[in-house]
């Protein structure tokens, strides 16, 4: 009888041993899982104000954007300021003395103002006459016939066109000569 209360006895600390075995098992996942919980609580705190950093740096940016996009012409504009005070002096001067040849220095001067600014702005003035008619960076908007001339030459500008930065602002509004030997030889054949 000794033995098999030896043997239950014996079995039952190698029971309690095993459900201790097993608490500190459960307590040691506990502690695990509540780690994690609190890494993933840090991770959320950290990713929410990550998430608010994106956003102000979004509305920050686009108002400098906007900023910018407002005031972007303002150096120009400060810069065309002179050559609007020298017209305006021109025309005062114009109303006082009726002297033409001072009315055309002052716009000359007013001029030369102007192409200043827009120089310094990167605007340059696209030279056509005499050169060869380019689409890219004059308009056509008359053929002549021409003996003087070669086809395709650019004889007349009628409006000036600009490059800004070596883009085309606006082309250069052109009359273009076609020689008259083509026109009478097609006329003829026409004719005929």
């Amino acid at each position: 009888m000794e033995s098999e209360q030896d043997a239950l006895s014996e079995g039952m600390d190698l029971g309690t041993r095993a459900a201790e075995g097993q608490e500190k098992e459960g307590e040691e996942i506990a502690s695990q899982l509540r780690a994690k919980e609190q890494e993933i609580q840090t991770l959320s705190d950290r990713l929410l104000r990550l998430q608010a950093e994106l956003e102000n740096y979004k509305k920050r940016t686009a108002k400098e954007r906007t900023e910018s996009i407002k005031f972007a012409n303002e150096g120009l504009l400060i810069d065309m300021i002179p050559a609007l005070d020298s017209l305006e002096r021109a025309i005062q001067s114009a109303k006082q003395n009726a002297n033409l040849a001072s009315l055309l220095e002052g716009l000359e001067l007013v001029s030369r103002l102007f192409s200043a600014v827009l120089e310094k702005a990167g605007v340059q003035e696209i030279r056509a006459q005499g050169k060869m008619f380019n689409p890219e960076l004059h308009e056509a908007v008359s053929v002549m016939e021409s003996g003087d001339h070669p086809d395709n030459t650019i004889v007349e500008e009628v409006q000036k066109g600009y490059l800004l930065n070596s883009r085309v602002l606006r082309p250069a509004m052109v009359k273009v000569a076609k020689s008259a030997s083509g026109e009478e030889a097609r006329e003829e054949g026409e004719e005929s």
